[in-house]
């Protein structure tokens, strides 16, 4: 053990010196930023400001646009996370099966990544504008249209939104940690008269217990991180089920109001690093039961 903790502690340096570039870039770029941005979130101006602690905080709270903001993102994110993690592990289990045109499939919910957001966003517009191609097909079958963008049915239109842009990432994930699980088992589970359920409940779900982790994670960030498409598709002021709290701080932003922005930002930050520890403790926990 002595040994160990001296080569270590010779290597380390060595360690330190490879890593120095991209620590460097992390406190940067991330670090000192955001240590700016707290505390900007605690003087009353950024320009020779007072310090007002949590004063902003309450002045945020007290916003009713940014209640609305902040309630509409935690309800997007428990509604769309779990609808993209359902239908990206149902695709990849789909997808694993010898399906004629499986790769062609795999191509067509892959797509979606390579293709710029903002130029397939138009499509999205022509397909739910008040004169867009759903509401001509509406009419053709003597059906009255939707006003889409302008009702509740907004919510509706991002959530699928969302769940077209990042099902194919996902898909890839799952497809991935499928592959690891040793084919093996399954066939001593079919030997053993095993259905498909209990063969999911026993072997493919444990298998991808790392991956459904990591997919977990990745879509609550992206789940916070819609607002490019709900800007591009309905605009600095959308209706009220989606607008969220990156509208409000993009407003605050152009009004110049940097002390609630500056909060809401760090607020965002704290309710995303709660969720991730929280994920990471049940994920620990989960995996420390597997192995006892």
């Amino acid at each position: 053990m002595k040994s160990c903790s001296q080569k270590y502690r010779r290597d380390a340096p060595f360690a330190l010196l490879f890593l120095a570039p991209s620590l460097s870039g992390f406190l940067l770029f991330f670090v000192i930023p955001f240590g700016y941005v707290v505390y900007y979130s605690l003087i009353d101006n950024p320009v020779n400001g007072d310090f007002v602690g949590v004063g902003n905080y309450e002045a945020l709270w007290a916003s009713g646009s940014f209640r609305k903001a902040f309630l509409n993102s935690l309800m997007f994110a428990g509604i769309s996370v779990p609808l993209l993690f359902t239908v990206s592990l149902g695709l990849a289990l789909l997808l694993k099966e010898n399906l004629p045109f499986r790769q062609q499939f795999r191509t067509i919910f892959v797509l979606p990544l390579v293709v710029p957001v903002a130029s397939v966003i138009l499509v999205w517009q022509t397909l739910f504008h008040w004169n867009g191609a759903i509401n001509g097909f509406l009419l053709d079958r003597g059906l009255s249209p939707v006003d889409w963008m302008n009702t509740k049915w907004a919510f509706a239109v991002m959530l699928i939104v969302f769940i077209w842009k990042n099902a194919g990432y996902n898909l890839i994930l799952f497809l991935a940690g499928l592959s690891n699980i040793p084919a093996e088992q399954y066939e001593s589970a079919s030997i053993d008269g095993a259905g498909a359920v209990r063969k999911f409940l026993s072997i493919t779900w444990p298998g991808l217990a790392p991956t459904n982790f990591f997919v977990l994670v990745m879509s609550i960030v992206q789940s916070f991180k819609v607002f490019r498409e709900t800007y591009l598709v309905a605009g600095a002021y959308p209706q009220d089920s989606i607008y969220l709290l990156q509208h409000f701080m993009n407003n605050m932003f152009r009004s110049l109001e940097y002390p609630k922005l500056t909060a809401a930002a760090v607020l965002l930050s704290v309710v995303i690093g709660i969720t991730v520890f929280v994920l990471f403790r049940g994920e620990r926990k989960s995996r420390e039961a597997l192995e006892s």
